[in-house]
């Protein structure tokens, strides 16, 4: 996670670089990786497309074969090799978004060692100093705790050498230079991004960014299932002779039943880091959630206008 970390860092140090600003530098951050991820989310819709439309000819497999279990997995092996899918894709595109959603937690809860890149022995050295003075730390997240001493600190300093006939005058410049090493600039439209929500329960601003997250998350579940859902109702049941029954879950259909469960695994896993992670965090995952709503409204409407555009060429030809 800490090399991804990293790298995540050198773009979002670049950024913040560029506009001065944590919070828009985040919002930029996302936009360009999940332009990065649109193939993997361009894939990950054509694979859930395509698992409805297989579960046709998985209901044929399963009436054909339900009374011999093991050339009932021969032919949906088969089947899937066929049909050049795998039953773990949507596994395997989960496990990305969990490693994405911790390297970029490492990023923003240390952003002086992956963002800043600064020398762990100046961090180990103001640590050090902050926990002396008895400044009031942010719970676990000392670099967060860091990054509001070192601009309590600059200021302090910087008021000092306002005045004239100040002594050390070199000493405080070095002083303040190093303190201004350690700063960046969290505040997004009046909101503090180094605030834990969980540790400012009295602010309500701290409940904005996680709300909203929760909301285009909610949002996000109910577009990835839709098509499923509506796949699965016509698939639950079927008819033989004249009974109504329903169909037998293969191993491969436990395994898309663990895919969905993921779906819903994920937002609630970002929720819970949210509430307890620098609101950065959240930040990041509302733009992403809200980008990502936008992704999959094109790709569907995509995806319907071609498959609509093949129903005729099939019934024309």
């Amino acid at each position: 996670m800490g090399f991804i970390s990293e790298l995540f860092g050198y773009l979002l140090n670049w950024l913040y670089s560029l506009v001065n600003n944590y919070g828009i530098a985040i919002i930029i951050f996302s936009v360009i990786l999940r332009i990065i991820l649109i193939p993997i989310t361009i894939k990950q819709q054509t694979t859930m497309k395509k698992t409805s439309k297989l579960q046709e000819k998985m209901a044929e497999i399963q009436k054909k074969y339900k009374n011999n279990p093991e050339k009932l997995n021969q032919e949906t092996i088969a089947l899937y090799k066929n049909e050049k899918m795998s039953p773990f894709s949507g596994c395997l595109s989960s496990i990305l978004q969990i490693i994405i959603i911790l390297s970029v937690f490492w990023l923003v809860s240390q952003p002086l060692t992956y963002m800043k890149r600064i020398n762990p022995e100046i961090i180990g050295k103001y640590t050090a100093e902050m926990q002396e003075s008895g400044f009031e730390q942010n719970g676990g997240y000392i670099q967060i705790s860091l990054l509001d001493y070192a601009e309590t600190k600059y200021q302090e300093v910087n008021n000092q050498l306002q005045q004239e006939n100040v002594e050390n005058r070199e000493e405080l410049e070095a002083k303040r230079d190093e303190y201004n090493s350690l700063r960046l600039n969290m505040h997004f439209l009046g909101i503090d991004l180094s605030k834990v929500p969980t540790q400012n329960l009295n602010d309500w601003k701290v409940y904005v960014i996680p709300g909203l997250y929760v909301i285009t998350s909610f949002i996000s579940i109910k577009l990835t299932t839709a098509t499923q859902k509506k796949k699965k109702k016509k698939q639950d049941i079927v008819v033989e002779n004249g009974e109504v029954k329903e169909n037998e879950i293969d191993p491969m259909e436990q395994m898309q039943a663990m895919s969905q469960n993921m779906t819903y695994m994920i937002p609630i896993m970002s929720v819970i880091i949210a509430v307890i992670a620098p609101l950065g965090l959240a930040l990041y995952w509302l733009v992403s959630n809200i980008l990502m709503i936008i992704e999959r409204l094109i790709i569907n409407k995509i995806m319907s206008l071609k498959e609509s555009k093949d129903g005729e060429e099939e019934q024309n030809g």
